[in-house]
């Protein structure tokens, strides 16, 4: 795909993402928004995947610690061919596959169950170690956020993965500063979050999570890497895209008519009509 194509493909996603939460009428909605761009690159651009065989053993794997912004991972597979876009309605539906949080057994490709922040990393450090003692070329990557970051268990897995001098390993902080009970830096500080990374062995790349050249440089440099594993610092918009939505923490979402829900439906139409927009301005600026 080229990059306009990505883009539009970006945008596209989040447009679903809208729809998706409108028919659910619960969920997350500006974790989602801000990391489509960074989904859209790995799907369609970075990762090794066969969508028709989502078990196949050369693929490589994708974690989402933080697994409350799933709606962006389901909408992104559902584009890539895993499963219908039309399934995409059944978000957290009762019997649906498409669950609030990720559940492994019930949506082939789904390579871990996540609920509980802070596990991701150390399952995606098991994973890469277990990839690597097998012999595989394949790679892992770990989506996590940045008020995931307060758990311990993220650090222990941190130590872990550079011991082990993973190098097949990849993770991505969403780094949009925000969580659900207010921005990360009132909540608790995580300060140079770079720094501490480093301090902990990692080489530390940062981007602005929005520009798709900078997501796949980044992506394709890390596989470069050697003796110890590479952590992405994606500095994002929480609800990019939609203007009455970034920044505001208010949207990473809960439950329907609680400040901060999922959209209504007058509000969805904004919503819609801004990504739309925005859909013109990607393809007026690549003509």
């Amino acid at each position: 795909m080229t990059h306009k194509q990505l883009e539009l493909q970006a945008n596209e996603i989040r447009e679903d993402i809208i729809k998706m939460l409108v028919e659910a009428g619960s969920g997350h909605s500006a974790g989602p928004l801000g990391l489509a761009d960074i989904f859209t690159a790995l799907y369609f651009e970075v990762m090794e995947h066969r969508p028709k065989q989502p078990e196949w053993p050369g693929r490589d794997r994708l974690v989402l610690s933080n697994g409350h912004t799933v709606p962006v991972r389901y909408a992104t597979m559902a584009r890539a061919g895993y499963f219908p876009v039309s399934e995409l309605k059944t978000l957290r539906k009762f019997g649906s596959r498409l669950q609030g949080h990720p559940e492994r057994v019930r949506l082939p490709g789904l390579e871990t169950t996540s609920g509980p922040l802070g596990s991701g990393l150390s399952q995606a450090a098991g994973m890469a170690l277990a990839l690597r003692m097998d012999g595989s070329r394949g790679r892992v990557y770990c989506i996590t956020g940045d008020g995931e970051l307060d758990e311990g268990n993220i650090w222990e897995g941190a130590m872990f993965a550079a011991a082990k001098k993973l190098t097949n390993l990849t993770v991505i902080v969403d780094r949009n500063n925000i969580q659900i009970d207010g921005p990360t830096e009132r909540v608790m500080p995580l300060g140079d979050v770079a720094q501490k990374f480093a301090a902990f062995g990692w080489h530390v790349i940062e981007i602005d999570g929005h520009n798709m050249d900078a997501i796949i440089s980044a992506c394709n440099l890390a596989k470069a890497i050697v003796e110890r594993p590479t952590v992405i610092i994606a500095h994002t918009i929480p609800g990019k895209g939609v203007d009455y939505m970034q920044y505001d923490y208010h949207w990473h979402g809960y439950f329907a008519n609680v400040p901060g829900a999922p959209p209504a439906a007058d509000q969805a139409r904004i919503a819609l009509h801004e990504l739309r927009t925005l859909g013109g301005q990607i393809r007026s600026e690549h003509e």
